[in-house]
């Protein structure tokens, strides 16, 4: 499995990223850092099968068709990413911890062995900095002019790791600025039905967290992840209706941030 420096896409290949909605009018940008499994055909299949790719270690199960729902119940536009984060981790840093596991939930991932930092850096080129080029560019767009906007990042999780079951529907990831997260988690938490998780089952404190500490702190945005069970949104049907039940949380919590 060779990739040559600079030159790992080819005609074929699909794009680094997805734009959705983008004329989206409320100041809420979404993201989706683990949309899709799609493999560089310069990688092969990684040397794993198509069940190992379309687990969760693959990408976010649900993640995208709850996030393009959400952007169009919202109007908020959306961006996401283009390759599998077994190729490249959008939201880890690249070289850092988990950006190309070469295990990854006990599975192994032949071609991610002994990467040197060339094909690393191939790696990102290709299918890491476009994204993330791109959020900077939607964040100057909405941006401009001084307006004040948040940023919330979709994210889906296994429903059981390390023989753990999870008993969280959703969770709510963040560091320490609470203008988005707060108002996020009572929100949420206003539907008796719902197990929400405060930074479960992941936190966003975390070193290797990406995407928030590269984008939304240096701006000063209000922001946040937010994480849905995979079983519950793992058909695009469901997916959508979870997008369309978030829809009203996610709106107060931003009129609360933006207040």
């Amino acid at each position: 499995m060779q990739q040559l420096p600079g030159q790992l896409l080819v005609p074929g290949d699909a794009p680094p990223f997805s734009v959705h909605n983008a004329q989206g009018k409320t100041p809420l940008l979404l993201l989706c850092d683990h949309a899709s499994k799609a493999v560089p055909k310069a990688l092969g299949d990684l040397g794993i099968s198509d069940e190992e790719l379309s687990r969760h270690i693959g990408w976010d199960i649900g993640g995208l068709d709850a996030a393009i729902e959400l952007a169009q119940a919202l109007d908020a536009p959306l961006l996401a990413s283009g390759y599998s984060r077994l190729v490249i981790d959008c939201n880890r840093w690249p070289g850092g911890e988990g950006s190309t596991p070469e295990v990854s939930d006990g599975t192994p991932v032949p071609a991610n062995r002994g990467l040197t930092k060339e094909q690393i850096d191939a790696r990102a080129e290709a299918c890491f900095w476009p994204y993330h080029r791109a959020v900077d560019r939607q964040l100057d767009q909405m941006t401009a002019g001084g307006r004040r906007i948040s940023m919330l990042v979709v994210h889906s999780f296994t429903p059981e790791m390390n023989g753990f079951k999870r008993p969280w529907h959703v969770g709510v990831l963040w560091n320490d600025d609470p203008r988005l997260p707060e108002p996020l988690l009572a929100e949420l938490r206003r539907d008796p039905s719902l197990v929400v998780g405060d930074n479960e089952p992941y936190s966003a404190r975390e070193p290797y967290e990406y995407t928030l500490t590269a984008h939304a702190q240096p701006r000063a945005l209000p922001h946040c992840s937010l994480e849905v069970r995979q079983d519950l949104i793992d058909t695009p049907e469901t997916a959508r209706a979870w997008g369309r039940r978030l829809t009203s949380p996610i709106g107060a919590a931003l009129a609360a941030a933006l207040r």
